[in-house]
């Protein structure tokens, strides 16, 4: 077993006019390694493409993650989608990216465009086999993953995107690969790659898209631990177990409140110290510590790092507020987002005497819920969430 895993980011956007999106993205966790990742395309858009593709994406992705061959699952969509009557076609496109064991991608495609692979920063020509399954034209391949490895699914609203208006023929495959090789190279999560390459579909769609848009990228990196402290214990004779447990695990340590960082202040013996750097936000200033990664106020801060998360679990379009800015939340959200894939936190129960205040609206529950709220985001994002209670 390596210490590669994934990060998947996926957006889409509507055909001008309608509701519902006509394509869909599922995906299944077969187990802590593996998982089934399905971009449907439905026939057509609106409510009609949307079932379809719903549809097909569910199917595919339950099969294939109870361990189903492929020609079993195409086989039962063709059998349960119903045939349109206009085109005669009975159900939607799709790609499969099967990630096995962190070890393995295998990918399966039927009329979609081509998986594109970034391999160090470079376009990587994978080799296809051609699979006949219910008259069905179906390519399969198998790759053996790397670190930095980049897959890009899409739809065919993304090579559609600017005919007649940027581009006669629309944005070729080779434009998108040039395309995603330079946004790759800034190092940006899968769920901001796929916001860039979307909203790009967008613009060259005028604001007005054609045709439905989605993007899913699976970009495979290292496992990288992140540790978070919250609040100082219920029992100040606790300080120092929690404070032994925290800095005892690997990875970049973040501290959060005014408290928070009296205790660990005294535990490693070096003072806290003003950040002389203060960006005007809403955002609380930082702090140093030495042998503290990042240091920042507690409530207000957290609470705008879940703000952002849930942001950026839906439409992203916030991305670019944190992504460029330098206060304690936007930090947060860099180490949180891009670079963590496992974190722990340890929250104190300790009430602050300082919340108390009925002028200001924060609580000892509200604090309390901000943890929860953002581990459940954290999961969501894919990441490896443990909470530790003092």
């Amino acid at each position: 077993m390596n210490d590669l895993c994934v990060d998947i980011g996926c957006k889409s956007i509507n055909h001008h006019g309608e509701q519902l999106c006509g394509d869909h993205i599922d995906v299944v966790e077969q187990n802590e390694n593996s998982t089934v990742i399905v971009l449907a395309d439905g026939l057509g858009s609106g409510v009609k493409a949307s079932i379809l593709s719903t549809l097909t994406a569910k199917i595919i992705s339950t099969m294939m993650a109870a361990g189903l061959p492929v020609d079993e699952c195409v086989s039962t969509i063709a059998a349960t989608l119903p045939v349109c009557s206009v085109r005669g076609v009975a159900y939607s496109t799709f790609t499969i990216i099967h990630i096995i064991d962190n070890e393995t991608a295998e990918i399966i495609q039927y009329d979609n465009p081509q998986v594109i692979i970034l391999r160090d920063g470079a376009n990587y020509d994978y080799p296809r086999t051609e699979m006949n399954i219910d008259g069905k034209k179906i390519y399969k391949s198998e790759i053996r993953l790397q670190e930095n490895d980049i897959f890009i699914a899409m739809s065919d609203g993304c090579p559609h995107a600017g005919i007649g208006l940027s581009y006669n023929f629309g944005w070729k495959r080779e434009d998108i690969i040039s395309y995603m090789e330079v946004m790759a190279m800034n190092g940006l999560t899968a769920k901001n790659l796929s916001t860039m390459l979307i909203d790009e579909c967008n613009r060259l769609y005028g604001g007005e898209p054609g045709d439905d848009a989605s993007a899913c990228i699976v970009k495979i990196r290292k496992r990288e631990p992140m540790n978070i402290l919250f609040g100082p214990p219920a029992n100040r004779d606790d300080d120092k177990r929690m404070m032994s447990l925290f800095f005892s695990k690997e990875g970049k340590h973040i501290v959060c409140g005014g408290a928070t960082s009296s205790v660990v202040s005294k535990y490693l013996g070096k003072p806290v110290q003003p950040s002389l750097s203060y960006e005007k936000s809403d955002i609380p200033p930082m702090a140093k510590i030495e042998g503290v990664d990042l240091v920042t106020e507690g409530v207000i801060t957290i609470n705008k790092v879940v703000e952002y998360a849930k942001d950026y679990l839906s439409e992203n379009e916030l991305y670019e507020e944190w992504y460029l800015r330098h206060n304690g939340a936007a930090l947060i959200c860099k180490l949180l987002f891009e670079e963590a894939t496992d974190i722990n936190f340890f929250v104190g129960r300790a009430i602050n005497p300082a919340h108390q205040n009925p002028n200001l609206p924060i609580n000892f529950n509200i604090k309390m819920n901000l943890v929860e709220e953002l581990s459940k985001c954290l999961r969501e994002m894919g990441k490896r969430v443990k909470v530790s209670y003092f």
